[in-house]
């Protein structure tokens, strides 16, 4: 399980990869997590929470309302006796446990969504869950004793969040991706246009790191240098 730390001392540790990453931000004894993956892998989830000593957190953030993220929120909820942090517009999707339809980026995830989106949002449901918080526009961490907070940062879906931890690191769900070299632009997002005035919004809070579901950390000169030229053709 990889950990990042920031210079006051808060770790961040990856506590599953794959599919999703979920990570587990800690500052002495009080704990919260972002994002759960899907529910396929809740008992590996919770045997590597066990494994780090975790009987109970203060607070589960999901980033935004698809089965990769929130899959395993109502277990968390009820085992860990979490409160669910949610924006309000992605309310609707978990307490349904549906997935918020989004949209191809490029030509070949345009035609996957076309001929597969329909399909997926039926296909890949999850257990339902209520959120205990609802976000609109952020949330202060501070409430459950961490610095850090909630973001909203809207493009992948409308109601996407990111985290931002001690200043330091940013925890961006589908906001940015960290598997394709050079980029750390999405395959799939309702709204490209937002997604790229999110991440203006995420260089504006300082953060020297960037911690993606999917794929590996994203350093600030990567995302800025993308960031300039997608805000160029955003304009055009």
């Amino acid at each position: 399980m990889k950990t990042w730390e920031t210079k006051s001392g808060y770790k961040i540790t990856r506590v599953l990869a794959g599919r999703s990453n979920v990570f587990l931000v800690a500052s002495s004894d009080k704990y919260f997590l972002v994002d759960t993956g899907p529910g396929s892998r809740w008992k590996t989830l919770d045997r590597r929470l066990q494994r780090l000593g975790i009987k109970r957190f203060d607070a589960l953030v999901l980033t935004h309302a698809h089965f990769d993220h929130a899959g395993s929120a109502a277990r968390l909820q009820g085992k860990y006796k979490a409160k669910v942090i949610a924006h309000i517009a992605e309310k609707p999707f978990l307490a349904k446990g549906e997935n918020n339809a989004i949209g191809g980026t490029n030509a070949l995830t345009r035609l996957v969504v076309a001929g597969l989106g329909k399909h997926f949002v039926r296909r890949a449901r999850y257990e339902p869950c209520r959120p205990d918080i609802q976000v609109d526009p952020s949330f202060d961490l501070r409430e459950f004793g961490f610095k850090a907070y909630a973001l909203h940062t809207p493009g992948h879906t409308a109601g996407s969040l990111s985290v931002i931890v001690d200043d330091e690191i940013a925890l961006v769900g589908d906001a940015m991706f960290g598997i394709f070299p050079g980029s750390v632009f999405p395959p799939y997002a309702m709204d490209a246009r937002e997604l790229v005035k999110s991440w203006g919004k995420l260089l504006a809070a300082k953060c020297r790191l960037f911690l993606p579901a999917h794929g590996t950390a994203n350093s600030r000169m990567l995302v800025q240098k993308d960031y300039d030229k997608r805000k160029r053709k955003c304009r055009e």
